[in-house]
């Protein structure tokens, strides 16, 4: 029967084949599959990055949604993985500000539950421990301080397991990258900075510490970090999507997926002055090696 190919939004769509990985594969290191903006089609768009060789890692923010990002790995063979971590915004239990995160439901504060986390991580096809971190942009008013405390606690009971287990960390940071550069000298731990938001220097900091710098599709309608991508070694850069949100030009606007880490690879490339092949060759293979996939 002859294949089926159609084109959704630029992405090619093969019904009734499993193509070959072709050598312009792409791993997205930083989904949320598992949130609830996925709920009614999450497996179909899945389904979808994988006919487009693109891998995917989703990424937990709380323990519902770690647990929900092992499931999803579970059900594929090949090219799904996942990450069980608390984000620093759910320590605390005010709704989040931004509007676009209606999407994720779970919002109740939550303590970071070492053995829980340490019994989930210990799944087979969990790659990483995170996203973890801290994000100063939440704090509430009159409860900085309280906040950031109760934030670097949970940050570094996550640090303690990822070093315990032996896995890589995926760190979020938001108007924080003092205190977490400061934090981070002091572990030996293999991870990455995503959705990079510092400046050089600050990066040359993490770069220097043996992390990895994860872009996304901010980098295709901001040119805020032009500099970094460009100067940054290539073989210290991850592509990722964060989706559903931050999504790149030329979809910008619309729910983001795995499918669309593709727009970030090319913008890379732009940045760069080289070929999207080489691109794409190169963060696949820092992605296999920092996550051991």
């Amino acid at each position: 029967m002859a294949q089926l190919v159609a084109r959704l939004d630029g992405i090619e769509e093969v019904a009734g084949s499993s193509p070959a990985r072709s050598t312009n594969m792409l791993i997205d290191t930083h989904a949320h599959i598992n949130f609830n903006a996925y709920k009614k089609n999450g497996d179909e768009v899945i389904k979808r990055a994988l006919q487009n060789d693109v891998f995917l890692i989703n990424v937990g923010s709380q323990y519902a949604t770690s647990q929900r990002a092992v499931e999803y790995a579970k059900k594929y063979p090949e090219g799904v993985f996942a990450a069980v971590g608390l984000h620093p915004i759910h320590t605390k239990g005010k709704k989040i500000k931004e509007e676009i995160n209606a999407w994720r439901n779970e919002r109740e504060a939550e303590e970071f539950d070492y053995e829980a986390y340490k019994k989930l991580a210990q799944e087979p096809k969990v790659v990483a421990i995170g996203e973890m971190g801290l994000d100063y942009y939440h704090l509430d008013k009159g409860q900085e301080e309280e906040q950031k405390i109760l934030q670097k606690e949970n940050f570094l009971k996550q640090l303690k397991l990822a070093q315990e287990l032996n896995k890589p960390v995926i760190v979020h940071c938001r108007e924080a990258h003092n205190d977490l550069i400061e934090i981070l000298k002091n572990y030996k731990l293999a991870g990455v900075l995503h959705s990079f938001s510092g400046r050089w220097s600050q990066a040359q900091e993490y770069l220097e510490m043996g992390f990895y710098l994860g872009f996304n599709g901010i980098i295709t309608f901001s040119r805020d970090y032009d500099r970094v991508v460009a100067e940054a070694p290539l073989e210290r850069l991850l592509v990722e999507t964060d989706c559903p949100y931050l999504t790149p030009v030329p979809h910008r606007g619309k729910r983001n997926e795995p499918s669309y880490v593709k727009f970030v690879a090319q913008k890379i490339a732009e940045l760069r002055g080289i070929n999207f092949e080489e691109v794409a060759g190169v963060t696949t293979r820092n992605a296999r090696e920092l996550f051991r996939i």
